[in-house]
C-alpha cells in the first residue's frame, strides 16, 4: 500500500530507537515512566477489526507499518495485529488504518516482553519477528525480546501449522537468533535464501538493504508436532 505522505505526513519528531525502559518487562522496573506502554490483559477484537474476529498473523515491531499495511492489502481475508513500544508511529499508523478505513489491519502501543496472554492459544497462522533492534553490546543482550520465554510465548499462540518469520541485517543477531532456536526442542527451522521461499511483501529495511547492498537473513521457523 502506499502511503500518501501529504495525507499522512509523519510526525517531526519520529525517532527509530526509544528508551530501553521499554525493552525489559514491567515487572523489572523500579520505576514505570509515562511512556512506557501499557499492560494488555484482554482485548475485544470487535474494537479493532472490521469482521470482528480475532488477528491471523501478528506483526512484532511493526516500525512504520509498510511490510504491516502491504500484507493485510495482499491478503483481505486475513486480520493482522501490529504490536510496537513506541507512540509514536501506532498514532501515525491509527490514522491512516481509520482514514482508509483497512478493515483487516490493527496497531496496538504494547511490549511484547510483557507476555501474549491476550491472543488465545493456537489461534495464529504467521508470526513476525523482522529486523528487530540488534542491541550491540554484549551488556545490552537483555533487553533482546528474542529469547526462550519469547518462543515459548509464540509456541503457544501458533496453529499446529503455524510459522515464525524471522530476519535480520545483522549477522550476530542471526546467528543469536539460531543458537537460541538450536536451545529448545518445540521448533525446528529452515535458512531462506530466495524471495520466492519467502513470499512475503518487503518491510522498509528490506528495502533500504537491498538499495545499500547489505546482506541480511532469513528464516522460517516451525513447530514440532
Amino acid at each position: 500500500m502506499k502511503i500518501d505522505s501529504k495525507k499522512y505526513p509523519l510526525p517531526s519528531r519520529f525517532r527509530h530507537h526509544s528508551s530501553p525502559n521499554l525493552y525489559l518487562p514491567l515487572s523489572e522496573l523500579k520505576t514505570i515512566p509515562d511512556y512506557y506502554p501499557p499492560l494488555i490483559e484482554e482485548i475485544r477484537w470487535n474494537d479493532l477489526f472490521a469482521n470482528g474476529k480475532a488477528p491471523d498473523a501478528l506483526d512484532i515491531g511493526c516500525g512504520k507499518g509498510q511490510f504491516l499495511l502491504d500484507f493485510a492489502e495482499l491478503n483481505p481475508d486475513l486480520n493482522i495485529l501490529g504490536l510496537e513500544l513506541r507512540k509514536g508511529p501506532v498514532e501515525w499508523l491509527n490514522q491512516i488504518i481509520k482514514g482508509e478505513n483497512i478493515p483487516n489491519v490493527a496497531v496496538i502501543w504494547y511490549s511484547v516482553v510483557n507476555g501474549l496472554d491476550f491472543i488465545e492459544s493456537e489461534s495464529i497462522s504467521k508470526v513476525f519477528y523482522l529486523f528487530p533492534d540488534p542491541w550491540f553490546k554484549k551488556k545490552h543482550i537483555k533487553r533482546r525480546a528474542f529469547n526462550k520465554k519469547f518462543l515459548e510465548m509464540i509456541n503457544k499462540i501458533l496453529k499446529p501449522e503455524g510459522i515464525l518469520y524471522i530476519a535480520t541485517d545483522v549477522s550476530d543477531v542471526h546467528n543469536y537468533h539460531l543458537e537460541i532456536l538450536n536451545s529448545i526442542n518445540f521448533f525446528r527451522y529452515e535458512l531462506v535464501n530466495s524471495d520466492s521461499e519467502w513470499k512475503l511483501p518487503r518491510t522498509n529495511k528490506e528495502l533500504f538493504c537491498l538499495k545499500k547492498n547489505i546482506e541480511y537473513y532469513r528464516v522460517k521457523v516451525y513447530k514440532n508436532l
